[in-house]
């Protein structure tokens, strides 16, 4: 029996295009198309394992998620995911079709040029979408009420107060009438929007905490929270994002994961530095950005972060 072949996929939706290599030749072994379903890939899987000892495969991450890199793994075959950003490209390069890309991706992954992204576990990633969630909902909830304030500044109806969305701002919005039976119907419908998707925030909200409280999370968001600016959500996003802190050796790699260190673009004697990269998640980037503004000022010990800090690890104290 042979010993190793790498299989590159193109992997959409309902296919999954396929190509097949080895280390004794340049020619492709095996290349061909099957349906992107568990009965397809186990029956591939099954015919090259009666060949081949070892399986080593790869796709791009993208919008198929991490079920077949899941089942590939069940099936006791090698996969990793690739960052598309990271998969090198030759300039040269003018024409795509799903086979080049599938030859291309087994060519990098036998010679060891591709970099695995890291595989949330599939509770991480129930979390992380439940934090997603959240999110898109906060932006929604943004969107409606701009659409509201919008449609009452057109009808010449403005708050004196410079504080919206309070308790007498609510208030101010409740007592709102209108003389056109219209225009009454059409503000409700703005208001309403608005007041189911702030309940909804705070059920999210209120849900996300039952689950920093909870194992397997507790212990790490207690550490987390220690620090200024850092509570539930940003915690739980943290850890549900970064998944495995480990994985970084230096607070330089952690920075260059999350965008956060320039860029260059220097020849010769000439060096040029640019903004930061951006790369990662805009999530966490926007999420520490805004806990860092809470260190603006030098702490005051605030008795509710003090009360974060009771029970906690000295060292993590002293380092908040």
């Amino acid at each position: 029996m042979k010993r190793k072949i790498y299989v590159g996929m193109d992997v959409h939706k309902e296919t999954i295009r396929i190509a097949c290599l080895t280390n004794n030749t340049k020619e492709i072994v095996k290349e061909q198309q099957i349906k992107h379903n568990e009965v397809q890939i186990k029956k591939f899987v099954n015919k090259l394992k009666s060949e081949w000892n070892e399986i080593h495969s790869c796709y791009e991450a993208g919008v198929t998620g991490y079920p077949l890199y899941r089942y590939l793994k069940s099936l006791g075959v090698n996969c990793i995911l690739v960052a598309p950003g990271k998969i090198p490209r030759q300039s040269s390069d003018k024409i795509k079709t799903d086979k080049r890309d599938a030859i291309k991706l087994a060519k990098l992954l036998r010679s060891g040029e591709l970099e695995s992204i890291h595989v949330p576990s599939e509770e991480d990633e129930a979390v992380r979408d439940y934090l997603r969630s959240r999110d898109s909902l906060r932006l929604d909830l943004g969107r409606n009420r701009q659409r509201l304030m919008k449609f009452l500044l057109r009808k010449g109806i403005t708050y004196s107060a410079t504080k919206y969305w309070t308790v007498s701002h609510n208030k101010w919005l409740n007592n709102l009438q209108f003389n056109n039976e219209i225009l009454q119907e059409t503000f409700n419908d703005y208001y309403s929007r608005v007041r189911v998707q702030e309940e909804n925030l705070k059920a999210m909200d209120k849900r996300i905490q039952e689950i920093a409280e909870s194992e397997p999370y507790r212990e790490k968001v207690g550490i987390l929270r220690c620090f200024r600016g850092v509570d539930y959500l940003t915690a739980m996003f943290l850890l549900c994002e970064v998944c495995d802190f480990k994985r970084f050796k230096t607070a330089g790699s952690f920075m260059s994961f999350l965008g956060l260190v320039p860029g260059e673009y220097s020849s010769g004697s000439k060096r040029k530095q640019t903004g930061i990269t951006k790369t990662g998640s805009p999530r966490l980037r926007r999420i520490l950005t805004e806990a860092a503004w809470q260190h603006r000022f030098p702490g005051t010990g605030s008795k509710i972060v003090t009360a974060r800090r009771s029970g906690q690890p000295a060292l993590v104290v002293a380092l908040a």
